[in-house]
């Protein structure tokens, strides 16, 4: 989605220090990047409404289930 481009890498530079300067290290505490992936998960979904993509078929999930059993051929 262009419209959330800056937005996806700001989280990304946020999350990328985060797990290399404190998970690696055993601080697991994420809160710094937390309101940024916020903000850019809201993006999306309005960019996804906006292309007319239904949210809700997006986030069902399908391992394990009968329909992923379905889609095995």
């Amino acid at each position: 989605m262009e419209a959330c481009k800056e937005l996806k890498e700001k989280y990304d530079r946020c999350f990328n220090d985060w797990f290399s300067e404190k998970f690696l290290r055993g601080i697991y505490d994420d809160a710094e990047c937390a309101p940024l992936l916020k903000v850019y998960t809201k993006c999306v979904e309005e960019a996804m409404k906006a292309q007319n993509i239904n949210v809700d078929e997006v986030n069902v999930a399908h391992f394990g289930t009968e329909q992923e059993k379905k889609t095995e051929t």
